[in-house]
Parts: structure tokens; C-alpha cells; sequence
């Protein structure tokens, strides 16, 4: 019985997922295969998915807190959220024997989180202490581990192979998973992921008034910046990022 169950199972998900597949594979049968985007068929239907999901729920409360929320405030709430990620980024720099990034970051988190309010404001910027903002992914790749296959993930967006392993990593130095209550712990996480959508309202409106193919344009941007920022910069072949995300302060 059980057995019958699961091949019902298997051929009704079988009969949702094809469709997709199909199609997915008829619309790129006309495009010159990328190999770093083997699973293309996939991630442009998850891509369609973010898009719709996006436009619904995210983007009008993002635009909501954005239209409510003064620029002073918003901006000391990033800076309040880019202080805690400066944890992560020295944690990262020591794993990449970059001390004196380390030496910098542990500067930022200091000094931002005495003179500045709990990081609220920026001081350490000021002073002439850079941001890095280093993470696993980047660590990964510095030490040699090759991207992979392109990945648009349920809800999270672009990444690839090593960089979702990364964001693993990420997780055991993010300061707010550690905090109680489950409550603020998660409120927190809440108000970070609205005001990083916030802050890419303006990514949207590039997008939407591109006449290129947007999962295209995400993808090949996404890719050319996580490989500038592995090689901090100065990638192999004189490769640059796009100035889509430069543009946006992503």
C-alpha cells in the first residue's frame, strides 16, 4: 500500500514539474547554452517566481517603509544592520589571512558600536576605516573553491553552488540568530530583510526599464561582482563587474 502511495506521489510531481521543465527548455533552445548556468530552465522559472512574489508582498512593504520611514532614520538603520555584518566580514578576513582587513573591520565594530550609537551612525567611515564586507562565499573562492553552477533560489535570489554553501557559514556569525527572545531575534531579521529590499527599489526600476532579458542581466551581473569581489577588485582577465550593482550601493 504504501508502495502504491509513493508512485502516485512521484508520478503527480512528475506531472507538475514537467510542464516547467518543457518549457523552460523550449525557451532557451534558441539561446547559446551558458555553461555556468547548466540549470537555467530551473532558475528562470524560480526567477519568475521571485519576480511575482516580489511584486505582491515584498515590494509594497518595502516601498511602504521606505515612504514612511525618514532618510535620516533609514539610513541609521542600515548602518545599525551594516555594523553587526562587519562581525561576519572580520571573521572572514582572518579566514583569508587578511589582517589588516581584520584589523579594520574589529576598528569599524568598535568604534561604530561606542561613538556610534550601537552602529546607528557611521563614524568609523569618518575616520578612514573602509568597509569589506568579506563572507564565506568570498572565502571559499579565495582559497580556490570554483563558483559552480548559477542558482536563483526559492525567495533568496541569484547565488551559485559555493556561494549557497556560503551563506551557511554565514549563519553561524550572523550576531541576530544568537539573540533571545525567538521574538526579537526574528523581528530583527524582519526589519534587516525589508530595509536591504528598501534599499534596492532603485535595482528595480533599472531592471524593469531595461530592454534586455532581466534573469539574463541579474545573472551575468551577480556573477561578474561575486568574482570581482573574490579577487578584491582586480579578477583574472581584467574582468570588471557591472555598474548595475555599483550604481545601487547593493
Amino acid at each position: 500500500m504504501g508502495r502504491v502511495m509513493l508512485r502516485s506521489w512521484v508520478r503527480a510531481l512528475a506531472w507538475l514539474v514537467a510542464p516547467t521543465l518543457l518549457l523552460g527548455c523550449a525557451s532557451t533552445s534558441d539561446r547559446e547554452f551558458d555553461p555556468r548556468d547548466p540549470l537555467e530552465p530551473f532558475n528562470r522559472a524560480t526567477f519568475r517566481f521571485n519576480m511575482d512574489f516580489d511584486k505582491a508582498f515584498v515590494r509594497p512593504i518595502a516601498a511602504g517603509y521606505r515612504k514612511v520611514t525618514p532618510e535620516p532614520v533609514d539610513r541609521s538603520i542600515t548602518n545599525f544592520f551594516n555594523n553587526l555584518a562587519d562581525v561576519t566580514s572580520a571573521v572572514n578576513n582572518v579566514l583569508q589571512f587578511k589582517m589588516s582587513r581584520a584589523g579594520s573591520d574589529v576598528g569599524r565594530l568598535f568604534i561604530n558600536s561606542t561613538i556610534g550609537v550601537l552602529g546607528f551612525i557611521d563614524v568609523a567611515s569618518n575616520v578612514g576605516l573602509p568597509s569589506y564586507k568579506e563572507d564565506f562565499g568570498q572565502t571559499l573562492g579565495y582559497w580556490g573553491l570554483e563558483p559552480g553552477a548559477y542558482l536563483v533560489a526559492p525567495l533568496l535570489g541569484p547565488t551559485s553552488m559555493r556561494d549557497a554553501i556560503g551563506r551557511g557559514g554565514d549563519l553561524f556569525t550572523d550576531p541576530l540568530l544568537g539573540l533571545r527572545p525567538h521574538q526579537v531575534r526574528w523581528g530583527l531579521v524582519g526589519v534587516r530583510a525589508i530595509d536591504q529590499r528598501a534599499d534596492l527599489l532603485k535595482a528595480t526600476e533599472i531592471l524593469e526599464g531595461s530592454t534586455l532579458d532581466p534573469y539574463s542581466f541579474v545573472r551575468d551581473a551577480y556573477l561578474q561582482r561575486r568574482q570581482a569581489l573574490v579577487y578584491d577588485g582586480h579578477p583574472p582577465q581584467d574582468q570588471s563587474p557591472q555598474d548595475f550593482w555599483d550604481e545601487v550601493k547593493f
